[in-house]
């Protein structure tokens, strides 16, 4: 009788623990919540870097090829210091990005570094050491030409390696990239690094968001008046810092566990040749930087 009190309570309880959509002769079957539940988590491990794979030209480019564009993209405005250079590389930036049908996602990267220049703009335009002529005024303050140049020159050099480097970020994978870097040669230290560099971003992103809903269930109020953001900053940021140095902790001990120092010879399973459209844009941005140089040299730019 006692045995019989036993199986009647582990049956019962059996019930009771089963999901309440799941019938008693299906509760070990994932129901449409645990579905769903497993499709989030694949949707936040793509989130935790930039890359898009949207099958376009520039993501199936090599990554080398990518770095190339971005060497030149930032140093032919630089060795030319014309503003119509400037202008132009970012113009075509821009149009690259267009053309992959990823310049959406190049503009909130962008969002930041706005509020930035607007500071240069007022900083240089108004003390800037130069300054000779007024350009305009508003009310009692001046904004002089040589210190707006000058900020112009800052603003869309900053813009400029914003959106070059977009178009290495959001279409390379950061794994791709590492693991063509160690078969060059480098590192696999430096390969972390630079996949930690693409990766950081999108987690410290997460991660405050995650601890920012958790603070506000707890009654914490995290929007409203500059004030109110104030107070909330330091319960927010402490565990941010924390989360990352306990992450940072665990991810070296996965490393070591998975012969990450290890000194034998890698092999790989995936290669990545060079297509045509590689070898032509490796060939523009090194003959883009040539003539540049060239004519900075003989002064004719």
């Amino acid at each position: 009788m006692g045995g019989h009190r036993i199986w009647v309570a582990a049956f019962l309880l059996k019930i009771l623990s089963a999901p309440a959509h799941a019938s008693i002769g299906m509760a070990s079957r994932p129901g449409p919540k645990s579905h769903r539940s497993r499709i989030d988590e694949v949707n936040i491990m793509k989130s935790i870097s930039l890359y898009t794979n949207n099958g376009s030209w520039l993501t199936k480019l090599h990554p080398f090829s990518k770095i190339f564009y971005l060497v030149a993209a930032i140093a032919v405005p630089l060795i030319s210091g014309h503003l119509t250079v400037f202008l132009g590389v970012i113009l075509l930036s821009i149009l690259l990005l267009k053309s992959a049908g990823l310049v959406h996602r190049a503009f909130p990267l962008l969002a930041f570094s706005f509020t930035i220049i607007l500071t240069v703009v007022i900083i240089q335009g108004i003390f800037n050491q130069k300054n000779m002529t007024i350009l305009f005024s508003l009310g009692p303050i001046h904004f002089y030409k040589e210190g707006l140049l000058y900020a112009a020159h800052i603003g869309f050099n900053i813009l400029n390696m914003l959106l070059s480097f977009a178009i290495l970020v959001l279409t390379t994978s950061p794994s791709e990239l590492v693991e063509e870097l160690e078969k060059k040669g480098f590192s696999p230290k430096f390969g972390y690094i630079i996949n930690s560099v693409f990766q950081i971003i999108p987690q410290m992103t997460g991660t405050m968001n995650t601890i920012s809903d958790a603070q506000r269930s707890r009654g914490m109020e995290t929007e409203g008046s500059l004030l109110t953001r104030a107070k909330a900053f330091l319960p927010l940021i402490s565990p941010v810092v924390m989360s990352a140095l306990t992450s940072t902790r665990e991810r070296a001990i996965a490393l070591e566990v998975r012969g990450f120092g290890g000194s034998a010879k890698k092999t790989y399973l995936y290669s990545h040749p060079y297509s045509k459209a590689d070898h032509v844009l490796k060939a523009l941005s090194i003959l883009a930087v040539v003539v540049t140089l060239v004519l900075r040299v003989t002064h004719v730019l």
